[in-house]
């Protein structure tokens, strides 16, 4: 909670001015303000709206990304198109035999799933922060932006070959929970007290 430059008047005493907050952090220069805290909620919410979705589009088929055609509940699989066109990168031939099986499609989209929850509420961030950076590490290497070319030989129109959207989505992941942003315009501190005997699940 950040500290205001309101005056301090003890008992009984005069007025004396309040130290900056930015003086009176238990570290100096650890502390967040109330704005950036507002800040850092839309951008958790809006980012768990990204992976929210993504998981209802391929779920339903909203005809955005995903075609009513081959939705989750018709029949589709949601990794099977994405993942049988890897044409780059050493694990092209991994993705392939992946795309399209039962266990890819219920762990992609269950991960989709929770984190977009966990984001939305602000609760179990730090387990969100994990295997989303997983997930999106994964989908990195599935396009693996370090390739100038495909393996038949066209360019793969990578426009950055290390730091892609990928990336930073899982930096914002790992952010959000080094800092709490659950407890601004979210559920953090409800969920703090739940799991306060087993702080991995904060």
């Amino acid at each position: 909670m950040a500290i205001t430059q309101e005056s301090v008047r003890p008992a009984g005493s005069m007025q004396l001015p309040a130290r900056p907050a930015i003086q009176t952090a238990p570290t100096h220069g650890a502390i967040i303000t109330t704005a950036a805290a507002r800040f850092l909620a839309v951008v958790r919410v809006a980012t768990g709206f990204v992976f929210l979705w993504a998981f209802l589009d391929k779920t339903f088929g909203f005809g955005y990304a995903t075609p009513a055609a081959r939705a989750w509940i018709h029949g589709g699989s949601p990794t099977k198109g994405f993942l049988s066109g890897v044409a780059v990168g050493p694990f092209e031939s991994i993705f392939h035999t992946w795309a399209g099986t039962a266990w890819a499609d219920w762990l992609f989209m269950v991960a989709l799933l929770g984190v977009g929850i966990a984001l939305t509420l602000g609760v179990a961030l730090r387990i969100a922060a994990a295997s989303g950076t997983v997930l999106m590490l994964l989908m990195w290497a599935a396009e693996w932006p370090l390739a100038k070319v495909t393996s038949a030989g066209e360019p793969s129109l990578s426009t950055n070959p290390i730091v892609d959207y990928h990336i930073v989505y899982a930096l914002v992941l790992i952010a959000a929970a080094l800092l709490y942003a659950g407890n601004t315009w979210g559920f953090g501190k409800r969920w703090a007290k739940l799991v306060r005997r087993n702080p991995w699940l904060l």
